[in-house]
């Protein structure tokens, strides 16, 4: 790319591929594939207590379900 080629349009706003990839969606899907290729990678089954009932699964799901719950609650506290 030349100098004189950037992600500003002649308008001079930014164009839709460069508002499109912002730093923060890079992260974000870089996170999500990290946790989906841990997910698939740990199969082997786990028991997990919560108080008084014992439930077992694999590890995979569990660590996907906490994950999503810590983001959830990270994004209730932002508000």
């Amino acid at each position: 790319m030349s100098p004189n080629e950037t992600s500003w349009t002649a308008g001079g706003g930014r164009s839709r591929l460069a508002e499109a990839f912002t730093p923060s969606r890079i992260g974000m899907v870089v996170l999500a594939v990290v946790a989906l290729a841990l997910s698939f990678e740990n199969t082997r089954e786990v028991r997990g207590r919560l108080l008084i009932p014992e439930a077992s699964m694999p590890l995979g799901p569990a660590l996907l379900a906490t994950a999503l719950l810590g983001a959830h609650t990270a994004a209730r506290g932002r508000k």
